[in-house]
């Protein structure tokens, strides 16, 4: 809405107001739940995009959220048990119904449903990107580059697929949510924190054996609290063998697992530790590390995304003692303010969402 002023040949002035057309945008994603612990912060790029543009979105799952009047969801039903016939033929009336009204279309991570929608885009004249964040290449992520306008990817790492669509556009971290604390944190102790899914290429196991090392090291007061939870079902007899590992070497009072916490607030347990361990073998940008540096923690992790990015002293390997040894050398050294200002450069939200607005608008 614009408040625009007229006179009227002396008349008295009257304030009029006009609509202003906004950029109709389609939005095509997995699930929208302000509540998920992984997806829930693409609640926070729907809320931003709503700012410059009309939002609808066709999504496979629909929780709880919290959007703007102009932000509409459609789901396809997964949340009521929907099958797979049922929710393609939903989908298929959605793009026809949607499609003609919008000015472009944003697929969030998964090509599939590039896959679905086919030609329509095309069909209907609208650009369409794909935002894909991932090393896999598959049959399906060459099928849905044939058909989108472009790709954005958080880093040359996370999209392995050779495309000149492709645009490195970082990562979307909402940094007025994801700060460091102001205030002291909450108890004593070196707090020793970790973010993810409990599967086996996280490397949860090597934090079980680095907690056994540094109790060994007589490494005292420190707890290791780790955030998430497992999925599938080899995840899950992955997570019991873990959990038996931490009985049998008595680390109950030295490892947590506080299961998930939804994104909305993970920001706190970010703010309340001083070490952030991630082991992962995905080799794509973490986001839960960027996060972490946004909240001003010390980091270390294995993953090769990050050896361009981090200095020597916060990257290692997936020996147990070499951790350890990072650790208590870690804990020597302050939080660096340039771990954030990386963030604050590289990959703030409020420029990639000014990125997917303008390459939908103007290629």
């Amino acid at each position: 809405i614009k408040k625009i002023r007229i006179e009227n040949h002396g008349l008295e002035c009257m304030m009029v107001y006009i609509r202003i057309n906004k950029m109709k945008l389609l939005i095509i994603t997995q699930k929208v739940d302000i509540n998920d612990d992984n997806l829930g912060s693409f609640h926070d790029w729907i809320k931003k995009l709503a700012g410059f543009a009309d939002i609808n979105v066709i999504a496979n799952y629909a929780g709880e959220y919290e959007l703007p009047e102009n932000a509409k969801i459609y789901s396809l039903g997964k949340e009521n048990g929907a099958g797979k016939i049922i929710k393609f033929l939903k989908y298929q009336w959605l793009l026809l119904k949607l499609l003609p009204k919008i000015n472009g279309v944003f697929f969030h991570m998964c090509p599939e449903y590039v896959i679905g929608a086919g030609l329509w885009p095309k069909i209907f004249r609208k650009k369409s990107l794909l935002w894909y964040a991932h090393k896999s290449v598959n049959w399906k992520l060459r099928l849905a580059e044939k058909l989108v306008n472009k790709i954005f990817t958080p880093s040359k790492e996370s999209f392995r697929l050779p495309s000149e669509k492709v645009e490195i556009s970082g990562h979307g971290i909402d940094l007025v949510k994801f700060k460091t604390k102001e205030t002291n944190k909450n108890g004593s102790g070196f707090k020793i924190i970790s973010v993810g899914r409990i599967t086996a290429v996280k490397n949860v196991h090597l934090l079980v054996e680095t907690a056994e090392i540094l109790k060994n090291k007589d490494f005292n007061n420190f707890e290791i609290k780790i955030a998430g939870a497992p999925i599938w079902e080899s995840d899950k007899k992955y997570f019991e063998k873990i959990k038996e590992k931490v009985q049998e070497k008595k680390l109950e009072g030295i490892i947590e697992f506080v299961g998930h916490i939804s994104n909305k607030d993970i920001a706190e347990f970010y703010q309340n530790g001083d070490l952030f361990i991630n082991l992962s073998d995905t080799g794509s940008l973490d986001k839960a590390v960027l996060e972490a540096m946004a909240c001003g923690l010390k980091i270390l992790t294995s993953n090769e995304a990050f050896k361009n990015i981090l200095e020597k002293e916060n990257i290692v390997d997936k020996n147990p003692e070499n951790i350890a040894n990072k650790i208590i050398f870690l804990t020597k050294k302050s939080s660096s303010p340039i771990l954030r200002e990386y963030v604050v450069k590289n990959h703030n939200l409020d420029n990639l969402i000014d990125k997917i607005i303008q390459r939908l608008k103007n290629g």
